[in-house]
């Protein structure tokens, strides 16, 4: 049942930039469900374990998720909202850990990727990829570790009460990873005034099948802010195009819709739901551990 304190799942632990995301939109007072994969989020909350999932969908370095597009179309899961990141890296240690003690750094990969201006310094430093920035903070705290430091946000430093050595140590400063925010349709609100939506079509193999698309969103007025091809399993030269697309006025929204299913098949509205706004944004904080409920979910089958 469906209580005033929503469960949302997250891929990855306590402190990840999935727990910030989920943070920046519904604010602090969440019971996060900490899951293994992209896909146990989706089997959380087909399973009833989870209100909600937040998932990463693009970053403005690395491009798109690819597989998170799969698993959306597979699950069949309405996009409800939206949420960015600012992905700010810093490099933590215990405290009193000094610089000069560190042999080994420890992150996910693309953070190590997206921090390579600072180690192209320190080429005595010794890499080791992980899957979670902030389950690497977590495994120096739980296991005392003197010798190795962690590239992960704030939230990891202060949930496992670890010091920052040097902040911001990303080469990029204006690096955003946008976030969905996905539930059942049992609970998918429609909003008053949804200004954003997410789709999913093909068009035939044709000339100038897709420019006619483009063409009617172009002539009613609504823009399109992404456009996403992946290959459709097994059928040679098809394509599933995702396509987000915004709007002022929602009767050009509607009309822009009627038309376009005269072009395309296998046409789906994966969500329509309000664009992310800075200003209206709950501002991420940690309170104290023991505060907030957490869940992990490892074997949903079990």
């Amino acid at each position: 049942m469906k209580t005033d304190r929503p469960r949302v799942a997250i891929q990855g632990i306590r402190a990840s930039f999935h727990e910030e995301a989920a943070f920046r939109y519904f604010g602090e007072e969440i019971e996060t469900i900490e899951c293994n994969s992209f896909k146990q989020t989706f089997e959380a909350l087909q399973n009833k374990e989870a209100d909600y999932v937040v998932m990463a969908i693009e970053n403005s370095i690395a491009g798109s998720i690819l597989p998170n597009y799969s698993l959306m179309m597979s699950y069949s899961f309405p996009v409800v909202g939206e949420v960015y990141v600012p992905i700010q890296l810093h490099l933590m240690a215990l405290p009193g850990v000094r610089f000069d003690q560190i042999k080994y750094v420890t992150s996910h990969p693309i953070a190590i990727r997206q921090c390579v201006d600072f180690f192209d310094e320190y080429p005595n430093l010794k890499i080791v990829e992980s899957n979670d920035t902030a389950a690497c903070a977590k495994r120096i705290r739980d296991e005392q570790l003197t010798d190795t430091v962690a590239i992960a946000n704030t939230l990891a430093a202060q949930l496992y009460g670890l010091d920052v050595l040097e902040r911001r140590i990303e080469s990029n400063k204006l690096n955003f990873t946008r976030f969905l925010i996905l539930t059942t349709h049992e609970y998918a609100r429609k909003k008053a005034t949804p200004n954003k939506a997410s789709l999913c079509f093909q068009v035939n193999n044709e000339v100038g099948s897709l420019a006619k698309v483009l063409n009617i969103f172009a002539n009613e007025n609504v823009n399109m802010s992404k456009i996403q091809s992946m290959p459709v399993l097994g059928k040679r030269n098809e394509y599933n195009f995702y396509v987000d697309i915004e709007w002022d006025d929602t009767r050009h929204y509607d009309t822009a819709i009627r038309q376009i299913l005269k072009y395309t098949h296998n046409f789906n509205i994966l969500g329509e739901y309000e664009r992310y706004e800075e200003s209206n944004a709950p501002k991420p904080a940690l309170k104290p551990e023991g505060n907030r409920r957490y869940i992990t979910v490892k074997k949903l089958n079990e």
